[in-house]
């Protein structure tokens, strides 16, 4: 899996895309990966590289043949943080199919708390704009997680109370501005779906975050 990764002041960007080749015939036969190639919103993307089908290095069964390479999602990845990097204020993920921004509990809030810090509004109201730009029509999804400290029935009230917080500041600024109305679901799971390693503060800073994610309309 091809991946690069820039840094710019006060960013980072890390690109990842995957191809997957999969074979036509016999079930269970191997499946191999390639480069990265064109969108799958462009018609009939091929293959990164030219294969030839009847190589015997592919050792595909008798009968059997190549299926159209399947382009899968790409995903651009960029943090924003006024430190470095690795401790990121705000992970703005962007796939083929969705977008989420995930915000920092650390600059939301204070400890244990579900109260929005003063300077979070401007987060979320930014966020709210992105969502009108892009003519969001789907449901909203506003997920709070936290990390594995304390009692996971403590984790699962902050991360709902915290989502709620958030879901109250974005519903009023999309209202604010006349767009289209939108549907919401909003959660918490507590410290399921870690994204980074609980055993470090580094890493639990990264599960304390409250996720937006919607899928821009196609038009």
């Amino acid at each position: 899996m091809p991946r690069t990764k820039r840094r710019a002041a006060g960013a980072a960007v890390l690109t990842l895309s995957v191809v997957t080749i999969t074979f036509a015939g016999p079930v269970g036969m191997a499946r191999a990966d390639g480069g990265p190639s064109a969108s799958p919103s462009t018609v009939a993307p091929s293959a990164p590289v030219k294969v030839d089908p009847t190589s015997p290095r592919l050792k595909l069964p008798e009968g059997a043949t190549l299926a159209p390479a399947k382009v899968l999602d790409i995903v651009a990845v960029t943090d924003q943080s006024s430190t470095k990097a690795s401790q990121p204020e705000q992970r703005h993920e962007e796939s083929n199919s969705s977008i989420t921004y995930a915000l920092q509990s650390e600059v939301l809030f204070a400890i244990d708390s579900a109260v929005l810090s003063p300077a979070a509004a401007a987060r979320i109201k930014a966020i709210a704009g992105d969502i009108n730009a892009k003519n969001v029509s789907s449901p909203i999804r506003v997920f709070g997680f936290t990390d594995n400290l304390g009692s996971s029935e403590h984790g699962d009230v902050l991360s709902k109370q915290r989502a709620d917080a958030v879901y109250g500041v974005l519903s009023r600024a999309l209202g604010a501005a006349g767009g289209a109305s939108h549907s919401f679901q909003v959660r918490g799971y507590g410290e399921d779906y870690p994204i980074a390693d609980n055993s470090s503060e580094e890493g639990r800073r990264q599960n304390r975050r409250v996720e937006i994610t919607f899928t821009p309309s196609a038009t």
